[in-house]
């Protein structure tokens, strides 16, 4: 096993369904693509974001930044 594999997580995001407006900017901003568009629509009838991919999320709070409609919490380990 790699050394990279062995690695836990070192960050979490937690994206707030109802907020988002499925802009696609944090998609678009996670160097390490731990975001995508989900299938199914919130409240607001938009796709929003979905943190897919926790396994490679370092918390590094990008998407956070980018983000219009503060949707995005992020917390570093």
């Amino acid at each position: 096993m790699s050394e990279q594999a062995t690695k836990a997580a070192k960050g979490k995001i937690i994206i707030n369904r109802d907020v988002c407006k499925g802009c696609t900017y944090c998609v678009a901003a996670c160097p390490k693509n731990c975001i995508e568009m989900d299938r199914n629509i919130n409240s607001a009838g938009y796709f929003p974001a979905i943190f897919a991919h926790a396994d490679k999320c370092t918390g590094c709070a990008i998407c956070a930044t980018v983000c219009p409609d503060i949707a995005i919490q992020v917390w570093r380990d």
